[in-house]
């Protein structure tokens, strides 16, 4: 925020609207709607207007902040949050520069992008059955990787069978009936498919356990996320199909995932 901007009526007044629209962060999310209307007044009240109607900041922005970079979000395409960090963190810790990595359940491609930063250059296809979020991940990732659509591991290139090092994923993990009980800006405007994991939420999660093996190398690994609670039972999941798995916690995110490898 520019410091003259602080107590600048114009900002006082739309942080105001902004609270009273029920936004926790009013002040914030003023000063990040005042720099995307540039001082053009009237895009500035589209985006208002947008925000004040209940869209996601993140879809009336563009863009959403995701380990220390702005990823492009249209809307429907699901929203990074933070505590995907925790996968970004331990995929990171399992790879070297030249790796070969596949972004499962891309989204926008935040996981991917996050790992080229971390990591660098990396033999990286980013895969998601919403066209939506394919096109966009395929955006924010650039010449650095492949963004493919398809189901699952479906359109992987043959080259990657059995060779991969780590897949990274975050796939739905929300249980159908809970998905209604999501907050609003979720529910309402973020793709079912992105969301919805199934009766227990882990349906994915045991598709995965049971095709991962076919893409892996010896000794790779597969890091996803999930809530603590499904933790175990994910992790079991994995542990039918003769991975090796632990879980890991990261408060500082609020994050979980499940690390499965398989034997060298």
């Amino acid at each position: 925020m520019h410091p003259a901007r602080q107590d600048h009526p114009a900002r006082l007044g739309l942080a105001a609207r902004l609270r009273a629209a029920g936004s926790v962060f009013a002040e914030d999310e003023a000063d990040l709607l005042l720099d995307a209307g540039d001082g053009d007044a009237v895009r500035l009240r589209s985006l208002v207007q947008r925000r004040l109607g209940g869209e996601p900041l993140e879809y009336v922005l563009g863009w959403a902040a995701f380990d220390g970079h702005r990823i492009r979000v249209t809307p429907g395409v699901f929203v990074p949050r933070a505590r995907t960090g925790v996968v970004v963190a331990q995929a990171a810790a399992l790879l070297h520069r030249y790796d070969r990595v596949v972004d499962l359940c891309c989204g926008a491609g935040a996981i991917a992008v996050a790992l080229l930063e971390r990591v660098g250059a990396l033999d990286l296809v980013a895969s998601d059955v919403d066209p939506d979020a394919v096109d966009v991940a395929a955006e924010n990732i650039g010449d650095r990787g492949i963004v493919v659509a398809g189901d699952l591991f479906a359109a992987l290139p043959a080259r990657f069978r059995g060779t991969v090092d780590v897949i990274a994923v975050n796939a739905p993990y929300v249980p159908t009936d809970a998905v209604a009980t999501m907050p609003t800006e979720a529910r309402d405007h973020e793709h079912r498919v992105a969301l919805d994991g199934g009766p227990d939420g882990l349906d994915l999660h045991r598709r995965i356990a049971a095709g991962a093996g076919e893409w892996l190398r010896p000794g790779g690994s597969l890091v996803i996320e999930v809530s603590e609670l499904q933790a175990d039972a994910s992790a079991a999941a994995f542990a039918a199909h003769d991975f090796a798995t632990r879980i890991e916690r990261d408060d500082a995110v609020d994050g979980t995932c499940v690390v499965a490898s398989l034997p060298a």
